[in-house]
């Protein structure tokens, strides 16, 4: 399951930056606007100790964790809806992922210029929501006036439909996101072509200076803490200069050590990573044995058939059983074989909803 995040900011917030720590992946940085003009994409292995717990006890030849794609997307300025800066670009860009990570800059630098001319991250939140609201209400313009064209010719669908998009033009037009709006699954099947942008969930990232990460935030991530309170959206703090630092780090020791002198027992982009998970309410699955154990993503609520189809097709279209392994159990049984024989392995048919951490083995006849 390819997941895909886009990292979306005004100019010079640090979205370079955070690329480049999360990936290594060395996109240009520099200090002053659209420095990244095509969309970088770096792939990041979502940290999980279980798959060290799997890999010491089965020894197996690899271990392949599961992944996202982190996307470093072009820059936007006031205008972008009518296509200034890169706004077009971006716009096109920001499309294509599930998921926004939208960076925010709480540090006050002198030295590194900021668009709007100061530091106000309220107002750097509002520039882009605004953007993204202005071209979602055009997408939803156009298809109102095919639908009202139709529903006056008698067609029910175009009714409802007429009705659904009517809630999300005035939405939008009052300053809310689309994912503001509590829309059932018809309605939001309704719109579900328009790919809106201001429906992928989101989660925020303040870009905070060395100091503040010590301190767990400043005025600036105080106010945007409480203006995105109603969203009941995510705030990560993230000071993108550390993390620039431990990326060039290699070993886990002096990482450590260094993450310690700010009091921290992880990166803070090992928590941005994992948030991104959860956000688009993904789980892990394991499979293991001696030639790899390896982490599968699935969505939470999946049954079984489904989880085998994340490995191949036609594990789902010849299902027959599923033998699942608690991961306390092989920490205390240490083998397949004594789980077996303490009845620790249980067998499961199609309607298994697979859990957060099951240890799985498909069996299926094509």
């Amino acid at each position: 399951m390819g997941l895909r995040c886009g990292i979306v900011g005004l100019p010079n917030v640090g979205k370079s930056t955070l690329f480049n720590a999360l990936s290594n992946a060395k996109a240009e940085s520099a200090n002053y606007p659209f420095c990244t003009i095509e969309p970088n994409v770096g792939v990041i292995t979502v940290p999980d100790e279980r798959l060290q717990i799997l890999e010491a006890l089965v020894n197996p030849k690899r271990v392949l964790p599961t992944i996202i794609e982190f996307v470093d997307i072009a820059g936007l300025v006031k205008g972008a809806s009518k296509g200034e800066g890169l706004g077009n670009k971006f716009l096109a860009n920001i499309r294509e992922v599930d998921a926004i990570i939208h960076v925010v800059r709480c540090f006050d630098d002198p030295n590194i210029v900021h668009v709007a001319g100061g530091v106000d991250p309220v107002f750097d939140k509002d520039v882009i929501d605004t953007e993204l609201q202005i071209k979602d209400l055009e997408s939803v313009d156009k298809k109102l006036v095919k639908s009202e064209r139709s529903a006056k010719g008698g067609d029910a669908v175009a009714k409802k439909e007429v009705a659904v998009l009517q809630r999300f033009k005035d939405a939008l037009e009052a300053g809310q996101n689309a994912r503001a709006i509590q829309a059932t699954p018809d309605e939001l099947e309704a719109v579900a072509d328009l790919q809106l942008l201001t429906i992928k969930p989101v989660i925020y990232v303040a870009n905070v200076d060395e100091a503040s990460i010590a301190t767990n935030g400043n005025n600036h991530v105080a106010a945007l803490r409480e203006h995105v309170k109603a969203e009941g959206a995510q705030v990560v703090l993230v000071s993108a200069a550390i993390e620039a630092q431990i990326a060039e780090m290699e070993d886990p020791e002096e990482k450590a050590m260094f993450l310690g002198e700010y009091g921290l027992t992880e990166s803070g982009l090992n928590k941005l990573i994992r948030a991104s998970y959860e956000l688009l309410n993904l789980i892990t699955y394991f499979t293991a044995g001696v030639q790899e154990v390896r982490a599968w993503t699935i969505h939470r609520g999946d049954k079984a058939p489904a989880a085998a189809g994340v490995i191949h097709s036609d594990f789902e279209k010849g299902f027959i059983r599923a033998e699942v392994i608690k991961l306390p159990d092989y920490q205390e049984y240490k083998t397949e074989v004594k789980i077996k024989e303490a009845g620790k392995m249980a067998v499961e048919g199609k309607d298994y909803v697979v859990q957060d951490g099951d240890i799985m083995h498909f069996r299926f006849n094509v």
